[in-house]
């Protein structure tokens, strides 16, 4: 089985040098950039499964492009940047992506988070995700990835937001605990001051509150997690 291709997005030379290795020792095809342009190349001319990308870049920053790669329903992305503010990982995990890691990083910490990535998109594309789901005269489309509104728009949602959305719906009328909300989303344990899954949920309900005539769909469960209060059909 060939292995996944890696494109790391990174203008530091001996970044993105040591990252090349640290991937290539994985057993991973890796590819490579340094701006907007390069990364739309290596993007054109490879099948890339997961982008490791930093935010200041030359040009357009990596929060910009991130817009651009997020559109691809299949393509991982972490940010790996010196940018450590709140405020710049919650945009972050606004934009879609994946995980957010700062520098310095441990090398071990980042093939994990990657593998882990990688791992659920592939049972993603095995899972039977193509039914659609209704509620609410709302209809969720797991083989698209995208939500239909009451009014007939159509909303494409990043995987993370599928996911929580997902086991929320799974799981309708139950408390469920951001512990489960985030490894069912990264695949990894919930951190002390980790926002990944409050940023998620604020996005959902940004996509709801969008028809105004849609009743709230989500509780807060302070203390304790989330609860899916829609009527699935």
């Amino acid at each position: 089985m060939q292995k996944p291709h890696i494109l790391i997005v990174e203008d530091e030379d001996v970044t993105r040098f040591n990252l090349r290795n640290l991937f290539e020792a994985e057993g991973y095809q890796v590819a490579e950039a340094i701006d907007g342009d390069s990364m739309e190349s290596a993007l054109k001319n490879n099948l890339i499964n997961l982008v490791i990308m930093d935010i200041n870049l030359p040009g357009k920053n990596g929060l910009l492009l991130a817009r651009e790669l997020t559109r691809n329903k299949d393509l991982g992305l972490i940010f790996l940047t010196g940018r450590d503010s709140d405020i710049d990982k919650i945009l972050g995990l606004e934009i879609g992506a994946d995980d957010y890691l700062t520098k310095p990083f441990n090398p071990r910490e980042l093939t994990i988070r990657a593998r882990n990535i990688l791992n659920r998109m592939s049972a993603s594309n095995i899972e039977n995700n193509d039914a659609l789901i209704s509620f609410n005269q709302w209809s969720l489309d797991g083989n698209a990835r995208k939500m239909t509104t009451p009014d007939n728009r159509e909303i494409s949602i990043p995987r993370g937001e599928y996911r929580a959305l997902r086991l929320l719906i799974a799981n309708a009328g139950q408390i469920v605990t951001r512990q489960q909300l985030i490894k069912e989303m990264t695949g990894r344990d919930l951190r002390s001051n980790d926002r990944t899954v409050d940023v998620t949920i604020r996005r959902l309900r940004k996509h709801f509150e969008s028809v105004e005539s849609s009743p709230e769909l989500i509780n807060t469960i302070h203390g304790e997690g989330y609860r899916f209060i829609g009527q699935v059909d």
